[in-house]
Order: C-alpha cells, then sequence, then structure tokens
C-alpha cells in the first residue's frame, strides 16, 4: 500500500478553484493531476472513496492504496482481528477484505474435526479418512480419553479406544464372559477362547480334535473312555460312540456296542432281532430251547 498522488498547501498566489471558481488565495487547496481546487469540492469531485468505510478520502486524510482500491489508514485493519495493517503484510480478499498473514493462515487451515478450531503448521494431528483432528482432541467415543496416535477401532462416525471396543463389540466367552479379541472357536452357535473350551477332565484344550459333550462338559476321548463312558458289557471296553460300534444297544441297567450284543451259545448277532436273557445271559429266540 503507498500514498495517494496529489499535494495539499496553502496557496499564496491568486488562483481560483477549478470547480466553485472561488479565489484560493490565502485558502488551503489541493492541487491533483495540475489542477487547484478548493478542500471541499475536493472531498465532493476528486477524493477516492474508501474500500472499507465507504466514504470519501479526505484531504487531511492519510490514504494507503492497492490495485486500484483505497482505504482511510485508519480503516487499513484486519477483517478478522482488527489489528493494523499499515506497514504490515497482508492478503487481500473475497469482497476487498484485508486479512493480517496470521489469520489468512488459520483460515486457509483444515478444521479439526473434533473442536471445528484450525489446525495450524507445527499442531499435532491426526488425519482418517480425509478427516483432520488436533491430537488431543481424537478422543474415544465411549471413554472419551485421548486416543492420540494410538490404535483405535473405527464403528460409522465413532472411534472407539481398543479396552472400549472390546466391552462394546467383541463377542463375549461363553464360559468366563470376557471379550474375545482375537482367535476363539464357536461351539453350537456359541463363542469361546480357545483356552476356555477344554477337557474337563486334563484341562487339554479341544479346538480341533474330538471330543464329546456330556451336559455341560467336554471332554476328550481318552478321559471319555476312562472317565465318563459306559463300559460295554460284552467286551468290556469303554462305549465311546466313536469309530466301529456308534450304534449302542441298551438292555435294563447295562449297555454294549452293537457287534458285541450276541448270543451267548451260538455267537449270533442280536442288534435289532428278538433275543432272551437268562441267568444274566444274552441268548437268541433259538439257543435257551437247546440249553
Amino acid at each position: 500500500a503507498g500514498p495517494g498522488s496529489y499535494t495539499v498547501g496553502t496557496m499564496s498566489e491568486r488562483f481560483d478553484c477549478h470547480y466553485c471558481r472561488d479565489p484560493l488565495q490565502g485558502k488551503k487547496y489541493v492541487q491533483k493531476e495540475g489542477r487547484h481546487c478548493c478542500v471541499k469540492c475536493f472531498e465532493k469531485f476528486c477524493a477516492n472513496t474508501c474500500t472499507e468505510c465507504k466514504k470519501p478520502i479526505g484531504a487531511d486524510s492519510k490514504e494507503l492504496h492497492f490495485k486500484n482500491r483505497y482505504w482511510h489508514d485508519n480503516c487499513f485493519r484486519c477483517f478478522k482481528c482488527y489489528t493494523s495493517l499499515v506497514n504490515e503484510p497482508f492478503m487481500l480478499r473475497e469482497n476487498n477484505k484485508v486479512w493480517c498473514s496470521n489469520c489468512t493462515a488459520a483460515e486457509d487451515a483444515p478444521r479439526c474435526k473434533g473442536c471445528f478450531k484450525p489446525i495450524i503448521a507445527g499442531d499435532q494431528n491426526v488425519e482418517y479418512k480425509k478427516m483432520v483432528w488436533h491430537k488431543d482432541c481424537f478422543t474415544c467415543s465411549q471413554c472419551k480419553q485421548v486416543i492420540g496416535s494410538g490404535s483405535f477401532f473405527p464403528k460409522g462416525d465413532e472411534f472407539y479406544c481398543g479396552s472400549c471396543h472390546e466391552h462394546k463389540f467383541a463377542k463375549t466367552c461363553a464360559k468366563c464372559k470376557n471379550p474375545i479379541t482375537s482367535g476363539g472357536l464357536t461351539y453350537q452357535e456359541q463363542p469361546w477362547h480357545s483356552e476356555c473350551f477344554i477337557c474337563s477332565n486334563c484341562k487339554k484344550q479341544l479346538g480341533g480334535k474330538r471330543f464329546t459333550a456330556v451336559e455341560d462338559q467336554f471332554y476328550c476321548v481318552e478321559c471319555y473312555k476312562e472317565c465318563v463312558a459306559k463300559k460295554c458289557a460284552g467286551c468290556k471296553n469303554p462305549i465311546t460312540g466313536f469309530g466301529r460300534g456308534t450304534s449302542v444297544v441298551n438292555y435294563e441297567d447295562e449297555s454294549w456296542h452293537d457287534y458285541c450284543f450276541k448270543c451267548t451259545k451260538c455267537a449270533r448277532g442280536l442288534a435289532n432281532k428278538r433275543f432272551v436273557c437268562h441267568n444274566g445271559k444274552i441268548y437268541c429266540a433259538e439257543c435257551p430251547k437247546r440249553l
């Protein structure tokens, strides 16, 4: 910005005002573009209009100009913070408003999604999918603690720290009721920690292994044979339900593998056939007649 291009003085010679023809000798006058005029006519016909206040810039006022725009010196202030910009760096923005460099930087800076204030150079920030926060404004939607540059979990427009995400969204183990953060397995549509889905007897993990469920307890094959399975009244081995002999014959308080349920005398298989019990032993329908 610079001063206006005219001179102001007191006339000592005889001159008349270029506009109203009043004599100027002994009076204050303005000379502009080779013409002499009184102060009143200058403000009426010659003075520049202040871009800010829209009033004429009188002969006694200090004038600043930039790119064919003019201001009173006391009107040349930052539009945002009102700081005087005389002899200061400035930016001419929309609607002919002048801004100081600090306000220009703040206005053009990205806005924090948390506090909506500008993020200026040097501020620590967090960026995610074209959104930006001050580091201290990036907080957990649940506990409100600062996430900052730590790990987080997005859910729609909300963000959660690891702990809150676990408690709010992670599946809960059917046994210990704590969140399952990784791994785990599913049995009968219920989630389990791998370390919680174990044999009730030997405590070995059962994930990926054969097991048997008895009411609310789980057993590996070995422990089920040893501790839980009924013993076959024929071969005296456990009836596990695995492999050969998955079918079981129950009679009174005893059980048999289907291939062990046979006539004591002729060894004919009796599963799904008529049989006779005599003196605690099983016979086909014909053999008791031969005893």
